[in-house]
């Protein structure tokens, strides 16, 4: 981003999601850096689609689960009470209307803030139109493996994860030949210190209570199961072409040091703010510049304390499975995170308890059948596969 140019034009894939909201933050605070040209959501709440796009002056609106009459109402009427009734940006819809909008051609930068697998086509499309992909959803990297790899360019992907953007920031540090080891912090979730034992009963409610993180109901699930941990292992290793066995995780509950690069000489450099979505959001947008006055710095003049504590295998064996299954290459981690996100529903739907989840997952991989090769189509195919046969397990399909 030359900051003596025009501001970078963004899309939003996911713009309603927490993610999303906290990027219109960044680029409204930042009109001199950023401009909106597209926003796409769900369509489960076209209100505030609307009013996001009237705000930003959108050009393009996308939702996948609205009609166009439905979409064009909601726009029309969030145009009407902001006082700009000759609001009409273009507007789609249906199932492909991320990847669509991904692939818009005056955009500089797409943010991919949506949540789950169905990331993976608007990925890919924003990498083949040239754009630089600010990447929140980590799932479509899990799923897509070395078909999203092959996609993109070198630098092409920024990663926002506020994990893999403190490794990005800290691999600053060295040359590549350097790096010894990449270490991801975890917060522990709600139930840090609890054996599996005791995690048998617990609810979903319970698993909702993150202790550092307001996100959506999958993630903070999956921070509880430390799925969220075992993903983001697998996306340090794409991303960030480290072997498996060199990405460790670390529980750090306070949250402040988001991850560190071990350096061969014997050097250790992390990443330290208060945990605010915004900075992460705002380096990937105007990366590889930072944006001033993105976040809150941590406040050195009061006394604080950090701890770190190995991660309980035992009670969280999402991360070493994970670690195999994603060995295994082809279509595996595919139908890991489809596997996932099927028991995660069942367990909200009370069908099987919180243990069960990675026990799910892992009984869905070990009878998994790789595909030869890497296509969007096979990758959906495994998917497919993987939620039948987790839905099966969980007593929601016969």
């Amino acid at each position: 981003m030359d900051h003596d140019h025009a501001p970078r034009r963004v899309v939003i894939l996911g713009s309603t999601g927490s993610v999303g909201v906290q990027a219109l933050d960044v680029v409204r605070r930042n009109p001199e850096k950023f401009t909106i040209v597209a926003l796409t959501a769900g369509g489960g709440n076209l209100a505030l689609l609307a009013e996001q796009a009237v705000a930003a002056g959108a050009r393009a609106v996308g939702a996948a689960a609205a009609s166009e009459p439905e979409l064009g109402r909601a726009i029309a009427a969030a145009a009407r009470s902001a006082g700009e009734p000759d609001y009409r940006p273009q507007i789609v819809t249906g199932p492909d209307a991320s990847a669509q909008l991904a692939a818009w051609p005056d955009a500089d930068v797409v943010l991919n803030a949506i949540t789950g697998s169905i990331g993976l086509a608007p990925t890919l499309a924003a990498l083949e139109a040239g754009h630089l992909l600010a990447l929140a959803n980590k799932e479509s990297l899990i799923a897509g493996g070395e078909l999203v790899r092959k996609a993109a360019g070198d630098g092409q992907i920024v990663p926002v994860d506020s994990e893999h953007s403190a490794i990005a920031q800290a691999l600053r540090s060295g040359a590549r030949e350097e790096v010894d080891r990449l270490v991801l912090t975890a917060s522990g979730g709600p139930f840090r210190g609890r054996s599996r034992t005791e995690m048998a009963g617990v609810t979903p409610q319970e698993a909702l209570a993150h202790p550092t993180w307001d996100m959506g109901k999958m993630i903070t699930t999956n921070s509880a199961t430390m799925v969220n941990k075992a993903l983001e292992v697998i996306e340090a290793h794409l991303l960030f072409d480290i072997p498996l066995d060199r990405i460790d995780v670390v529980v750090h509950p306070q949250s402040v040091i988001h991850s560190m690069v071990q350096f061969n000489d014997g050097s250790t450099i992390a990443q330290a703010s208060p945990p605010d979505m915004r900075l992460p959001i705002a380096l990937g947008l105007g990366w590889p510049h930072r944006v001033s006055g993105a976040a809150t710095p941590c406040d050195w003049t009061k006394a604080a304390q950090w701890s770190f504590e190995p991660l309980d295998d035992e009670a969280f064996p999402a991360v070493g499975l994970a670690k195999r299954t994603s060995a295994r290459g082809s279509t595996f981690m595919a139908a890991y995170n489809a596997a996932n996100e099927e028991a995660v529903e069942a367990f909200h739907s009370g069908r099987i308890g919180f243990t069960d989840i990675v026990d799910v997952v892992a009984a869905v991989v070990s009878e998994h059948q790789g595909s030869h090769e890497m296509t969007l189509d096979t990758v959906l195919d495994a998917e497919r596969r993987a939620r039948l046969h987790a839905r099966i397990r969980c007593g929601l399909q016969d």
